[in-house]
């Protein structure tokens, strides 16, 4: 039989508490998971991480464990000699041989003492500790700006473990339908309550945890509860100042732009951005840009030059105070 520490898998001291244990079970539980870990083998982790809960969180089944003895990971050992005498009485391994535990696996030993007669106090040495919290979840929702603007129901379809009363994980299909509030953010985390996984005994439910990733948008990009957009004005535009229609994600809107304004300038347009939860939505910002034509008919070159001739205007003006000093 080879030997698994349980106690290095969950990463918990020998003399750990039955809370740290629970713990540890969870934070595990939950980086592994195979519908939601980017872990390499992260199945196999988690099957390893819920074997070793088992009989950790069972006291009859730890205090058996720890009588094994403690091995190198992986090493072939054998209980010793009367350790089916005092902790098999009444299971399938009773008046076991030595050598009859050669083809039994260590999760297969420990969970059948499941059922044992009852201790030397009176109560079923088998017996669970108390109620458990069911499991936390924890997926990915790709979602579209406009619907982090406006707010989104989505159907989740997961495939989560779940344990019978005996400790056992079952793959089982688990849909949810989860509301988006509107104004979430990308990378935002929302905990839904109460639709994890099912609890042990009676115990709650664990949450759901939603990692939100907002998709990139054509004209729109996001900091925070607010959005910017590049406005593209042509060089008369800006000098002698228009009116444009601008797109929102609530709708188009007109924006005025004052006359000679700058490349870069930022136009802000209050309340158009993203919604913030109990507060003010966040703005929208117009990022000008000066955009100038890569065609033109000779009648617009003949302006272009006399409007050259007569402009005082110098862009590098601050190249010669530069060369100045």
């Amino acid at each position: 039989m080879k030997y698994k520490d349980y106690y290095k898998i969950l990463g918990v001291a020998r003399d750990a508490s039955a809370d740290d244990i629970k713990k540890a079970y969870r934070k595990l539980a939950r980086k592994y998971h195979p519908d939601v870990s980017k872990e390499k083998n992260a199945e196999e982790s988690f099957k390893e991480v819920s074997e070793a809960y088992e009989t950790l969180r069972d006291p009859e089944k730890r205090a058996a464990f720890d009588q094994l003895g403690s091995h190198a990971a992986g090493q072939e050992f054998r209980p010793p000699p009367d350790w089916s005498q005092h902790f098999a009485s009444g299971s399938p391994f009773d008046q076991m041989g030595q050598n009859a535990f050669d083809d039994i696996d260590l999760a297969d030993l420990l969970a059948g003492l499941t059922g044992r007669a009852r201790g030397r106090s009176g109560g079923r040495a088998g017996a669970r500790e108390g109620p458990i919290p069911g499991p936390d979840y924890e997926a990915m929702v790709r979602i579209t700006l406009e619907q982090a603007f406006h707010g989104t129901e989505i159907d989740l379809d997961l495939s989560v473990a779940e344990y019978d009363e005996r400790g056992v994980a079952h793959r089982v299909p688990h849909r949810i339908k989860v509301r988006i509030p509107k104004g979430v953010i990308d990378g935002q985390k929302l905990r839904v309550p109460g639709k994890g996984g099912k609890g042990m005994q009676g115990a709650s439910p664990g949450d759901l945890y939603l990692d939100i990733q907002v998709q990139p948008h054509p004209l729109f990009r996001t900091s925070g509860q607010d959005l910017y957009v590049d406005l593209p004005l042509a060089p008369w535009e800006a000098v002698l100042g228009t009116s444009v229609e601008l797109p929102t994600l609530a709708g188009a809107v007109s924006l005025k732009v004052p006359a000679s304004t700058r490349a870069g300038q930022q136009l802000r347009l209050a309340g158009r951005g993203l919604s913030r939860p109990g507060g003010k939505s966040g703005d929208l910002f117009a990022i000008v840009a000066i955009v100038v034509p890569t065609v033109v008919n000779e009648r617009e070159r003949s302006l272009y030059r006399e409007l050259s001739e007569s402009s005082n205007f110098d862009p590098r003006a601050h190249f010669k105070l530069g060369a100045a000093a």
